[in-house]
């Protein structure tokens, strides 16, 4: 199957909404994905408020782990460990956390959250395009997380992950294209673990 860039996929969403039937089907093919999906791997290109890209590898553990290793050259990471999401910048020894479940990342990396409670479909023009957007409306501040997925019968629960839009409280914007994806091989979980640049000044 093409995979087609999220930009195009964005360009023939529809305002539409889709009858409660419909969006209970989608969104439990959609459950039923992220469910069979135990590991992943993927290459990713990265698109920012300000249009730089960046590019690296993904590698996905569940529960709870997620792993943004970029280029070489790039002194950032992204890791969950399981119990928190970290941002580390290691040009400046800067690092944060943010709790896994507060994340938009959060319903890619637990099997266990149902769906329908915070997601809804959004319709496109393409039947083989699925576009759900993710968000807390009780908890704004969280930011909301637009996933794309193809249909691909190779794929767990017959979908694909092609990606997702990221947006903020603060209205900021990152695109993320997959490609390369693979699923359920087996991840050491110590592809999660990173260095403190705080106590060690290292990167890993």
């Amino acid at each position: 199957m093409t995979i087609r860039p999220l930009a195009a996929v964005a360009a023939i969403t529809l305002p539409l909404t889709l009858p409660a039937a419909a969006q209970q089907g989608t969104l439990a093919q959609v459950q039923q994905h992220l469910r069979a999906t135990q590991t992943m791997t993927a290459a990713f290109t990265q698109t920012g408020r300000s249009g730089k890209t960046l590019n690296g590898t993904m590698t996905l553990k569940k529960p709870g782990k997620i792993r943004f290793q970029y280029e070489k050259g790039v002194p950032l990471l992204i890791v969950a460990d399981g119990s928190a999401l970290w941002f580390i910048d290691y040009s400046v020894r800067q690092v944060q956390r943010w709790p896994v479940k507060d994340s938009p990342l959060g319903i890619l990396m637990n099997p266990d959250r149902d769906a329908a409670r915070y997601a809804k479909v959004i319709p496109t023009a393409n039947p083989d395009v699925i576009s759900v957007e993710a968000r807390d409306p009780k908890r704004p501040e969280y930011g909301r997380i637009t996933m794309v997925f193809a249909r691909n019968a190779a794929a767990p629960g017959g979908l694909m992950l092609q990606g997702w839009v990221a947006l903020d409280a603060q209205n900021n914007r990152t695109t993320v294209r997959l490609s390369n994806q693979r699923f359920n091989a087996p991840v050491s979980d110590g592809a999660f673990r990173w260095n403190d640049p705080r106590k060690t000044g290292g990167r890993r």
